[in-house]
């Protein structure tokens, strides 16, 4: 049977409630999300079931990773929906706290990180984007203080950039990385899917199936620039806007220069009418 979690909206409230899991010797895991949840969120929660004795959730929408131009007000928004489906995983704890509450008034202090956030990758396209993420996720860990910290993998970079900061930072976290859920056709889930119209949700499954290929021509040993170029022209062909369609080393997402350099992770950002996706797999 489940119970509904314990919902919390201030950071007094949440430090008390903390402390009392804390008090019983309780480890935690934080699933920071920004809401919209769907089964590729559910997966995070498991995973952090597994890995903790109590679970925390965050719902924030952050501002601060949206460009003006960009879909914040629009941003898919469901909190009776996932109420509903984190109180049927017998989640502890949400911590639901409003933009004041995060960035109160005179707020002056930015997270701003290099290394994996400087690749060329979403930094080439949302500059913005990941001081937006790091300053949020990095209030987000000294508010909750958990143990282990669960991030999708369709996020690659961010999962990257992520683990630096908390390594950096001496954040006491470990970041987790759960593998990309997707629909039966490969499409990765998002909460953004939900804009896209039903005949451009069937073209969505073509980044996955580039992917696959442009992986398989490379693990069989073949030229770099031209297994990217087909997939690239499979890509664009099924009427996509594409952003970038790169291979890239797994860990610090370099640019390669041999199928023989070592892990290698595939990573693709495109535009399918008004609705950007991002997908990633390794090779």
């Amino acid at each position: 049977m489940s119970v509904s979690p314990t919902i919390v909206r201030t950071v007094p409230a949440l430090r008390r409630a903390v402390d009392r899991l804390r008090a019983r010797k309780a480890t935690i895991a934080l699933v920071p999300t920004m809401g919209a949840l769907h089964d590729g969120h559910m997966a995070l929660v498991a995973l952090a079931k597994r890995r903790a004795n109590k679970v925390i959730v965050s719902i924030f929408v952050n501002p601060t990773q949206f460009a003006p131009s960009e879909d914040f007000s629009s941003y898919p928004r469901t909190w009776k929906a996932d109420l509903g489906k984190l109180a049927a995983e017998n989640v502890d704890l949400i911590w639901n706290p409003g933009v004041e509450t995060m960035y109160p008034q005179g707020f002056a202090t930015r997270i701003t990180p290099e290394g994996p956030a400087t690749v060329g990758l979403e930094d080439r396209f949302r500059p913005h984007f990941f001081g937006g993420v790091a300053t949020v996720v990095g209030k987000l860990f000294a508010q909750v203080r958990p143990d282990f910290a669960i991030f999708g993998e369709k996020d690659f970079q961010q999962l990257r950039v992520v683990e630096r900061m908390a390594r950096d930072l001496d954040l006491g976290v470990k970041v987790i990385g759960s593998k990309t859920v997707r629909e039966r056709d490969g499409l990765a889930m998002s909460s953004r899917n939900v804009y896209l119209s039903g005949e451009q949700r069937v073209v969505a499954a073509v980044l996955y199936r580039a992917m696959k290929q442009s992986a398989v021509r490379l693990q069989a040993g073949g030229d770099i620039q031209a297994a990217m170029a087909g997939g690239a022209e499979m890509i664009t062909a099924a009427g996509f806007e594409l952003d970038y369609f790169e291979v890239r080393d797994a860990d610090t997402l370099a640019p390669i220069a041999s199928v023989k350099d070592g892990p290698m992770r595939i990573l693709v950002a495109a535009r399918l009418g008004t609705t950007r996706l991002i997908d990633n797999i390794a090779v």
